[in-house]
């Protein structure tokens, strides 16, 4: 019998141990705020931020405004980063696997790689601990009211949308870190 659990955990943790957390090694912290272009959406010291809405509970805030610039402005590793960490995996972590509740604004984003990266690392877990503790039949109970629109979609679905954003966002940084190396960091 097929364990559909065990697969969508294996999509994205495969490509966590085997590609993603490696590529994630090392992380400077001039690379985690390197902005490769001008008018880059960045985590930023309170105070210092360049746009209206930036938002953060610590020392440091994550640059965004709502609706969205068009175009899309580029983001940095530690927004990256940040974005993941937060509205990617915390939101979800907390509203479906017992996290204490956190949005953008509530959250303390890291000064520091070696600090975001430790943020990730503890959210990751508890987003795979969550799914595997689903089983089977989780899989199969809808999202509910912290999902919106999709509130009556299954969790299955959620997973597949997560490791989806978890793939393409962590993609994203090793290519920024790439970026870097050939030109700020290579030089």
């Amino acid at each position: 019998m097929t364990s559909w659990n065990a697969l969508l955990r294996d999509q994205f943790e495969w490509h966590w141990e085997h590609q993603l957390r490696n590529r994630l090694a090392g992380l400077s912290d001039d690379e985690y705020f390197w902005e490769p272009v001008e008018g880059a959406w960045n985590v930023r010291r309170q105070g210092t931020a360049t746009t209206p809405m930036a938002a953060g509970a610590g020392d440091f805030v994550i640059d965004w405004v709502f609706p969205e610039p068009t175009p899309q402005p580029l983001t940095t590793i530690a927004w990256r980063l940040g974005h993941v960490v937060v509205g990617v995996l915390g939101m979800r972590n907390a509203a479906h696997f017992g996290r204490a509740p956190v949005d953008y604004a509530s959250f303390s984003y890291a000064g520091t790689a070696a600090e975001a990266l430790a943020q990730l690392d503890r959210e990751v877990a508890l987003w795979l601990e969550g799914v595997r503790a689903l089983g089977e039949d989780g899989l199969d109970q809808p999202c509910g009211p912290a999902e919106g629109a999709f509130a009556e979609a299954p969790l299955a679905a959620l997973v597949l949308h997560i490791n989806r954003e978890l793939i393409h966002h962590l993609a994203e940084v090793s290519l920024l870190r790439d970026l870097y190396a050939h030109t700020e960091g290579g030089r």
